[in-house]
């Protein structure tokens, strides 16, 4: 590994993913390692125009004797190329080699007998579909959740049009741009130059976001789709999001104090089909990713995720705690999908 561009202790390894329509592919794999050597590590991935700078969270898990990894996927962060449309992907499960490739690098090169994934958002999203697909294999030992995106924050109405008309374009045009809203007061409320406490590279997370494309559009329909299908993680996740949701278009001081991206009321509804052991928790005043919310409000979150750990995901070879079975009327894989604002019949 060679230092990262955030300096020492962040080291930083390059994973070759091949090439393309566009040309070559990397994903970078960020590591900062704990004071003392440890068998327990935490992977992070980020979410939709975002990239790993969040170090008070590295901090937080090394502080309690994890090795912190974080991954920037392809074409995000440190991993986009000058040849690449920025956070362009056609399916989620293009995803899933950097990750088979952090774990094994995590477990078998580095060492780690444990391991947490934490995921952001969209990378909640594509985690969670991971998490699921590599089931049996021993890979994941618990998730957490950070506001994942299960479902598109537009009125039904307005997404079953929207998504009609991505399905027909995406196959012959998916990179065609698809008009949608900045998620400009998002940025604002993050980033110091404006209303924010945060400092960040704007080239890799430009205030205004990136385009959003028909092909990446369609990638996440289809990725929501099935998590709402029903998935069968079979490790302890924990939910973590707001409990407001801001509805404006403009500026106002409640975006400091609000999910200004999700519904935070999707994310609650579809968490109970990640699998049957999934805690949810709330947080009054978080924000979109709830590690940039207010300080009293991290500090509540690293509270509750500190217990949920220890509960949850504790040493190997401690006792795991008794979780009762999961109800018999639990939604089944093969369930159909179920759209925002349908009912089941």
């Amino acid at each position: 590994m060679e230092i990262d561009v955030l300096g020492p202790p962040y080291e930083r390894h390059t994973i070759d993913l091949g090439s393309d329509d566009e040309g070559a592919v990397v994903a970078t794999l960020v590591r900062r390692r704990a004071a003392t050597p440890s068998r327990r590590a935490v992977l992070y991935v980020h979410g939709f125009v975002d990239y790993f700078f969040q170090t008070h969270l590295a901090d937080f898990f090394v502080e309690r004797g994890w090795d912190f990894y974080a991954l920037d996927l392809r074409k995000y962060g440190r991993s986009l190329l000058p040849h690449q449309t920025p956070n362009f992907a056609r399916s989620l499960t293009d995803y899933f080699p950097e990750l088979d490739e952090s774990a094994r690098i995590i477990r078998e090169q580095d060492g780690h007998d444990q391991l947490l994934v934490a995921g952001h958002s969209t990378g909640g999203l594509i985690t969670s579909l991971w998490a699921h697909a590599r089931q049996g294999q021993g890979l994941v030992d618990g998730l957490f959740l950070n506001s994942p995106f299960f479902d598109f924050n537009v009125p039904w109405l307005v997404k079953r049009p929207l998504m009609a008309a991505t399905i027909a374009a995406t196959r012959r045009t998916p990179y065609r741009i698809v008009p949608m809203a900045s998620l400009g007061l998002y940025g604002q409320s993050l980033h110091t130059d404006h209303h924010g406490e945060w400092t960040y590279d704007l080239a890799w997370k430009p205030v205004l976001g990136f385009p959003v494309t028909t092909g990446w559009l369609e990638a996440i329909r289809r990725g929501q789709q099935r998590l709402r299908a029903g998935l069968g993680i079979d490790v302890p996740v924990m939910v973590a999001c707001s409990t407001r949701t801001f509805k404006g278009r403009a500026w106002h001081e409640d975006l400091r104090v609000t999910d200004s991206v999700l519904d935070v009321e999707h994310i609650v509804r579809w968490a109970p089909r990640l699998g049957p052991r999934v805690t949810i928790a709330r947080f009054d005043g978080g924000m979109h990713d709830l590690m940039l919310s207010g300080k009293e409000v991290r500090v509540e979150v690293f509270r509750e995720l500190a217990r949920w750990v220890d509960a949850f995901v504790p040493p190997v070879g401690t006792p795991e705690v008794d979780v009762p079975p999961a109800p018999e009327d639990n939604v089944a894989l093969e369930d159909p999908v179920v759209e925002s604002g349908e009912k089941r019949e």
